[in-house]
């Protein structure tokens, strides 16, 4: 790989993507709407509409290698789950194809079900067939939900234990979880395009531990050094608040999150995963420990004031 343009490229996933590629000395091109230059990134930038077929054309020109990053949590205007995970997917996918693009990468998600009777859950497994239609050898990526030190899923949870005098559950809080660490994932997809060797049509990349949702709740309380009460609260009422916070520029719940939570979202042990790329996929519990030590740093130990 010489080139590889990131659609997605300044998301929570992409900008990571793109700093392990940049590591092993490959040409990024960003490709997003809004292509912020960050501090000490010499990646090329453009900008590029994924729903617009000459702006991803531009975009793709002359890359060996194409990563889909792009994804949705929230309808917005035009931006629906289908225009997004599998109109434009496939749209990039067709594109790339087209222009001689060696490998594409698409970023996915454990859970994804075209037989599904959520929008989003089941848009995410249309999409995966979209693009492998319209890229034949196009490597799907299926991760967990992830986490990091910047992420909403870790951090909102840490937050809430600290806040709330008792944590609502979904449902009875038996879901089971594989959280997997976000830089991980993104290791994974730098790999996945500097194979040598053909790579397989999918990865699933998952943590190396399963909780249930109650038990992930009480590693992170233990870790915090909190006891928290914790009540069941129904399904029913976590999509009426759901429906209800999507009304926000920034929601912080959405009713696809609420229908990820109702399904497990855990590696099914058929498909090839980090040890097939030569990974050891960090703990929850390592980074979490590595947060909470930097935020204690911060606590104790101050920037010094800078007006003196």
């Amino acid at each position: 790989m010489n080139r590889v343009t990131v659609f997605g490229g300044t998301g929570f996933v992409g900008r990571r993507v793109v700093r392990h590629l940049s590591d092993f000395t490959v040409t990024v091109r960003i490709a997003s709407r809004h292509p912020a230059r960050v501090d000490g990134d010499d990646a090329e930038r453009v900008i590029a509409d994924a729903h617009d077929e000459r702006s991803v054309e531009a975009a793709v020109m002359g890359a060996d290698g194409v990563v889909n990053a792009i994804s949705l949590y929230a309808e917005r205007g035009g931006d629906t789950f289908h225009s997004v995970h599998v109109e434009a997917a496939a749209r990039i996918a067709r594109v790339a194809r087209r222009a001689g693009t060696k490998r594409f990468v698409h970023l996915s998600g454990i859970g994804a079900d075209p037989a599904s009777p959520s929008p989003y859950i089941r848009n995410r497994g249309e999409g995966e067939a979209a693009v492998q239609a319209a890229f034949p050898g196009a490597v799907v990526i299926r991760s967990a939900v992830m986490f990091a030190a910047d992420d909403a899923f870790l951090t909102t949870i840490l937050g809430l234990l600290r806040t709330l005098p008792a944590y609502p559950l979904f449902g009875d809080g038996r879901t089971r979880l594989q959280p997997v660490y976000v830089d991980d994932v993104a290791a994974a997809i730098a790999q996945v395009l500097r194979k040598t060797q053909r790579p397989y049509p999918i990865y699933e990349l998952a943590g190396p531990r399963v909780y249930s949702y109650g038990e992930l709740l009480r590693t992170i309380a233990r870790a915090a050094g909190l006891r928290p009460v914790l009540v069941r609260i129904p399904f029913a009422f976590w999509n009426a608040a759901a429906g209800l916070a999507e009304i926000l520029p920034h929601p912080p719940l959405t009713r696809n999150q609420v229908e990820l939570m109702q399904i497990d979202t855990t590696a099914s042990g058929s498909q090839p995963g980090f040890d097939l790329l030569g990974i050891s996929p960090r703990s929850l519990e390592q980074e979490l420990e590595a947060m909470l030590r930097h935020t204690n740093e911060e606590t104790q130990n101050p920037r010094e004031d800078r007006t003196r």
